[in-house]
């Protein structure tokens, strides 16, 4: 199955106003600026489904996306070293948690780290927290195209330890080559129950290190 439609649905900062939750979602978090919006836009393969920015902290609300129908793809704010006040991530933290807490359609989130930065504090807490509420999660490392295959490999390994999970749970991401993007697919698929979703051949195969 290719993808033929991705659509932006809604913004939503409380359960009211979120869409209703017919179709099994799955939410991206991440550390600000580890690449959450282009790993969401080279999925789907859209240039500007979700708008980038250099600017730590951009998405601010939680934006929901459906893709052919089947299902959908919540963005979520990032976290840690947001260039924007205490006050105003005080105001992110209620809203996430109360998405994650309380989404019955979420089937698991895809927790995003930057091959380049060692696991934080914040990343280890998600992984904690998801875990004890029972959500299953997907670990996705982008930007491996800025690091070497040897520098890539010796991040790898501090990042699996630094998490506590086996470097095979890893799904090694680049947006500019589209690594990792089938591999992501499958287990996004797999937990939907749907067909593998595919993207148009001509791009060719996804980069291997």
């Amino acid at each position: 199955m290719k993808i033929k439609s991705a659509e932006f649905v809604t913004s939503a900062v409380q359960p009211s106003q979120y869409p209703p939750g017919e179709l099994p979602e799955f939410a991206f978090s991440g550390r600000s600026n580890v690449g959450k919006s282009s790993l969401i836009n080279a999925l789907v393969n859209r240039k500007k489904l979700v708008q980038t920015s250099s600017t730590p902290g951009k998405t601010r609300l939680v934006n929901f996306f459906r893709v052919n129908d089947e299902l959908m793809l919540v963005d979520l704010p990032g976290y840690g070293y947001a260039r924007v006040s205490e006050a105003e991530r005080q105001k992110w933290r209620p809203m996430i948690e109360q998405y994650l807490s309380g989404r019955k359609s979420l089937k698991a989130v895809i927790v995003i780290l930057d091959a380049r930065r060692d696991p934080g504090k914040t990343d280890i807490q998600l992984l904690d927290w998801l875990a004890r509420l029972g959500i299953p999660r997907i670990i996705a490392v982008t930007k491996c195209d800025k690091l070497s295959k040897t520098a890539l490999a010796k991040q790898v390994r501090v990042i699996a330890q630094g998490l506590a999970v086996a470097h095979e749970e890893l799904v090694l991401f680049s947006a500019t080559s589209h690594q990792g993007r089938d591999v992501l697919w499958r287990a996004i698929s797999n937990l939907a129950k749907i067909s593998p979703i595919s993207t148009p051949s001509e791009e060719g195969p996804p980069a291997t290190i």
